[in-house]
């Protein structure tokens, strides 16, 4: 069993104050039914990073059933210690609202509504699209003062990262856009 220094903490900490109150003739057998009963108690616990800016505080997650029901601040994370801003601490309310789209949505050209698609073809849309930009627009050769110079690149395609990614997402989205041969790329963070 794999036990972390938090749930040791945690587990010491119950362990000694049962201990006490059972020696003082404290019935705490209705503390642990309760407890049982608490909301987080049968509850997975992820760390995770708020996504609202480029600071990375560091978050615990509660999920249980499929649903996050409990979010604090990471009291072990470097950045934060602990400490949520409003922004990180309302972020419980993206997974849970019912006004987030969890399917991708299409509107065609000239139409006046969306209608819902399939991953798969949002995949395939995106990636014909890429293509199909990158070959209309693609420059081979540029002059310059008389000198002509191979570039392979296009400037009809812009990459954009926001912090909602990490540093490994980050690094791979950079790989992407050169070997797309993109040359707009800027991120939040200054990648």
């Amino acid at each position: 069993m794999k036990l972390k220094r938090r749930s040791f903490l945690k587990l010491v900490g119950a362990t000694g104050a049962g201990l006490a109150l059972s020696q003082m003739g404290f019935d705490v057998r209705p503390i642990e039914a309760a407890s049982n009963e608490c909301r987080i108690h049968s509850a997975r616990e992820y760390t995770s990073v708020c996504n609202f800016c480029s600071c990375g505080c560091g978050m615990i997650c509660h999920v249980k059933d499929g649903k996050l029901i409990n979010l604090e601040g990471d009291p072990d994370h470097v950045v934060s210690e602990g400490t949520l801003c409003s922004k990180g601490a309302s972020t419980s309310m993206i997974p849970n609202s019912d006004q987030r789209v969890k399917t991708p949505l299409y509107r065609a050209p000239g139409s006046d509504r969306w209608e819902e698609i399939s991953w798969e073809t949002a995949i395939e849309k995106v990636a014909k699209k890429i293509k199909q930009t990158r070959d209309d627009h693609w420059i081979t050769d540029e002059t310059i003062g008389g000198e002509t110079y191979t570039v392979n690149r296009t400037d009809a395609i812009g990459f954009l990262g926001g912090a909602q990614i990490n540093n490994e997402e980050c690094y791979l989205m950079t790989k992407m856009a050169r070997l797309l041969g993109v040359s707009f790329l800027e991120h939040q963070a200054r990648v």
